[in-house]
């Protein structure tokens, strides 16, 4: 699959990297941060972070999924607030990562350090169909906690 990534700074592959599979199995590739000086994240606070660039997803066939790094998470508690950032096909303006401190230390983001993963995902398009009933299961209605710990 072709990813059409526009570098929105000059920065970009210089200063900044520019985005990158860490290793031949990684299926996410790694986000920087595209700023001109560190941000400082207090706990508890959010923040978009500008990643320098904007993608085109090939279709409606794909989406791009913005995951946290799990070292960043388990390591200094720094985390995405909505678990994982979606970005639609349709989307062309700049990726931004939200981050949050879950933390109760301050923590400073440098410019061109990795703060996320993006992973590009294949998509079910689904032909809504209304109806009256959904048919048996097993399961049933039985909600969180139904099937046992």
């Amino acid at each position: 699959m072709e990813l059409k990534v526009k570098f929105l700074s000059e920065k970009i592959g210089k200063e900044i990297p520019a985005p990158f599979y860490a290793t031949e199995g990684s299926a996410g590739m790694d986000l920087a941060a595209c700023i001109d000086k560190p941000v400082v994240l207090s706990p508890g606070e959010r923040v978009a972070v500008p990643t320098g660039i904007a993608i085109a997803l090939p279709s409606n066939k794909y989406v791009g999924l913005v995951f946290a790094r799990s070292s960043l998470g388990l390591k200094k508690g720094i985390t995405l607030p909505n678990a994982v950032g979606v970005i639609d096909s349709d989307y062309r303006g700049e990726i931004l990562v939200a981050l949050t401190n879950i933390s109760d230390e301050p923590y400073k983001i440098e410019p061109g350090e990795r703060i996320a993963q993006l992973v590009i995902m294949p998509v079910c398009v689904a032909d809504i169909v209304c109806c009256d009933e959904l048919g048996g299961t097993q399961r049933g209605e039985g909600g969180f906690g139904s099937t046992g710990r």
